[in-house]
């Protein structure tokens, strides 16, 4: 039986087929998975960008249906609350979380964020003070074992 001799198509094939063992060249960028940040992440992010006052996340999982956590922050001024709370729905935006609505933006003495599964709270430290959402919805959990 006579041998068969490899033609240069069927080396052609061989290389296609062939797993690449090439190292890319010094100083060529490899692009990486784009991995999404967690959207507590990307908050707290912007609201330590813009140097908001007394940042506090609440996990609000076990007291109510409408969010996961709460976020209450507070600015120094009207404009420096309305500069914040509009860095973090720029920064969502960005991260690709769509905000569902904002209030509070003309007044600028408290603005609410309501990203779906977070609610961000921007506020001056007297109105911060006065409604006092943290003693509201900061309950630890012996405090929510006594309750059920």
């Amino acid at each position: 039986m006579p041998v068969k001799r490899k033609t240069s198509n069927s080396k052609a094939k061989d290389r296609k087929n062939a797993v690449s063992t090439r190292k890319p060249p010094p100083g060529a960028k490899i692009k990486a998975p784009k991995i999404k940040p967690s959207l507590k992440a990307v908050v707290t992010d912007a609201l330590a960008d813009m140097k908001a006052l007394e940042v506090k996340v609440l996990d609000v999982r076990g007291l109510t249906d409408i969010a996961d956590f709460m976020v209450i922050a507070s600015g120094t001024s009207d404009r420096h609350v309305r500069a914040v709370a509009q860095r973090v729905v720029e920064r969502t935006k960005q991260a690709g979380f769509r905000p569902h609505g904002i209030e509070g933006q003309q007044d600028s003495d408290w603005v609410l964020i309501d990203l779906n599964e977070m609610i961000v709270h921007v506020m001056l430290p007297r109105v911060r003070e006065f409604y006092g959402l943290e003693k509201l919805w900061d309950i630890t959990a012996t405090k929510r074992a006594a309750r059920a």
